[in-house]
């Protein structure tokens, strides 16, 4: 259809899908370069920052080498790290690991706890004093192909396709936009992203990438349990043996602390309902006891990607590059990749300008794959790489053990005894039979420390207009009740953070599969961890899903 539709094309030198930290990077180092050149940011969410969902403890180094006086502009870095604690829970108590036990890189020694919505916010108001152009809700839908197969360019801003496709009567086709590059920083399980990883086989002779589902509340708690500056990290109970993950718990300023759970995405068992394991995690004492008498303010989720430096795809492609976590620039150990990300955009942004300069346009910066491997970036993820995948093959307790030998090591000699561990399947493929495995009882959310999932989505301030055109596909109607609930039990309905998937009852009795696409926190995880692969995740309207507050 798209193909038919005439659309006005409006041309830079740089166009870059996405404002994180990983775009917003891109586009104030091409402007610190090269001053006259034209650049765009292109950014799904109402405004910059509603689609940012991060920890986050920020490794400021990022922001370091991209804009070093960011204390005098008044970044909102303003809660330094001044107490870091790491814990194992059990069901009724805890064993704190001492600090010294735990290799160097896993200090939170002078880094702060933010909002990184509120950072992109900051960083959008940088690149535009630079005359950077930052369109907020256009949602960038499809690539746009030269006729020798390089990427020219998005379409974005596309409005008003019906629920079958087609333009409704308020249809608005949206422009091309045009670049002599363009770099894509959407973020994890990007659509583009993944259309060019699929499209031009990016991730050949690489593992598999690896995922987790991050799940987050914000909370306004009682002075006398704020700890200003305190860092938390937890694992073990509840999850146990039944998936890889753990938990944070971080005290921002103004009594404000936020509550997060992350569950691998790789889990074996369907029954597990990650959600619930966030929810009943918060009724542990530990954590009761912080948030008894306090108020939830904010929800949201996020798939967070895992695969480390194995699963790195190529990051160039014909006509640009691929940054940030849409390449999966996460160290999983620390829990961190917004410094990466930063670095990322900025290395894009100065070998982009170079190319320019000597007169190249939409080819494809294959020395970019240099410029990355003797960066700060491989620095921070090559000695972590087997950590993820120790983790997934022999549990919590054994990898902390050869995990934490292997980063002192490397840390220190900076060799590894141990090679380089492969992670072996897709977190889809991971998944296992429900006959194999059993039930998971899960208690009632008491509304006061725990809340079910729709209750929870509207403090996530999600909207997606009726009638538009579904973001959610399935690839075969018939897969989701004649496989998935048959033979795995119809993890969707748990898996989803957000209560998008369920399994009903049509008027004649049979299980029907219904998609409720208002409800999606633009999370990705069904995109992921669907068994047979079936569902897909596209990019809805912009400006809409979820609208996160201070997150």
């Amino acid at each position: 259809m798209s193909e038919a539709i005439e659309r006005e094309s409006m041309e830079y030198d740089v166009v870059i899908v996405g404002a994180g930290p990983a775009g917003l990077s891109t586009a104030i180092r091409l402007k610190q370069v090269n001053p006259d050149l034209s650049v765009v940011v292109l950014e799904k969410g109402s405004e910059v920052g509603a689609h940012i969902l991060s920890g986050a403890v920020l490794d400021p180094s990022g922001l370091d080498a991209l804009i070093p006086d960011w204390k005098e502009k008044g970044a909102p870095l303003n809660t330094p790290v001044t107490d870091d604690k790491f814990v194992v829970l059990g069901p009724d108590g805890q064993m704190r690991l001492p600090n010294f036990m735990m290799p160097p890189l896993m200090n939170n020694h002078g880094n702060y706890l933010v909002s990184m919505g509120n950072v992109c916010r900051w960083m959008a108001e940088q690149a535009e004093a630079m005359e950077v152009e930052i369109f907020p809700g256009m949602a960038a839908s499809e690539l746009v192909m030269s006729e020798d197969g390089r990427v020219k360019g998005v379409v974005a801003g596309e409005f008003g396709l019906q629920s079958d496709g087609t333009p409704g009567a308020e249809y608005e086709p949206g422009m091309e936009l045009h670049g002599k590059y363009v770099v894509i920083a959407e973020g994890v399980r990007g659509s583009l992203a993944k259309q060019l990883i699929s499209k031009y086989e990016l991730d050949k002779g690489k593992e598999p990438q690896k995922y987790g589902l991050g799940m987050k509340e914000l909370w306004e708690v009682k002075p006398e349990n704020h700890k200003e500056g305190q860092v938390l990290h937890t694992m073990g109970w509840p999850l146990g043996k039944n998936a890889g993950g753990g938990s944070f718990v971080y005290h921002l300023e103004n009594n404000q602390v936020y509550v997060g759970f992350v569950v691998h995405l790789n889990y074996q068992n369907p029954h597990l309902f990650p959600y619930m394991e966030f929810q009943r995690f918060k009724h542990h004492p530990m954590i009761a006891k912080l948030l008894e008498g306090g108020k939830r303010i904010a929800y949201g989720a996020r798939a967070i990607v895992e695969g480390g430096w194995q699963s790195l795809p190529k990051m160039s492609f014909p006509g640009g590059l691929i940054v940030g976590c849409s390449a999966g620039l996460v160290n999983v150990p620390r829990i961190k990749g917004n410094h990466n990300a930063m670095m990322s955009g900025k290395l894009a942004a100065e070998q982009i300008a170079e190319a320019i300069a000597a007169g190249r346009s939409g080819d494809d910066l294959t020395e970019f794959k240099d410029t990355v491997d003797n960066s700060s970036i491989k620095a921070d993820l090559y000695p972590v790489r087997n950590v993820k995948p120790m983790w997934s093959k022999y549990g919590m307790l054994t990898s902390l053990g050869l995990g934490g030998l292997d980063m002192q090591l490397q840390d220190r000699l900076g060799l590894s005894v141990m090679g380089t561990f492969g992670h072996g399947k897709s977190d889809a493929e991971s998944t296992g039979k429900a006959a194999d495995f059993k039930p998971i009882d899960y208690p009632k959310p008491d509304g006061k420390l725990s809340f079910d999932r729709l209750t929870n989505v509207a403090y996530s301030f999600t909207n997606h207009a009726e009638g538009q055109r579904p973001h959610l596909t399935l690839k075969d109607a018939d897969i989701p009740v004649a496989v998935n609930l048959a033979e795995y039990g119809g993890p969707s309905a748990r898996y989803c953070p957000a209560g998008v998937y369920e399994f009903v009852q049509d008027d004649a009795g049979k299980d029907k599969f219904q998609i409720n696409y208002q409800n999606c926190v633009h999370c990705k995880t069904c995109d992921i961890k669907d068994p047979s692969q079936n569902i897909v995740w596209t990019t809805p309207q912009g400006g809409e899903g979820p609208n996160y507050p201070n997150m």
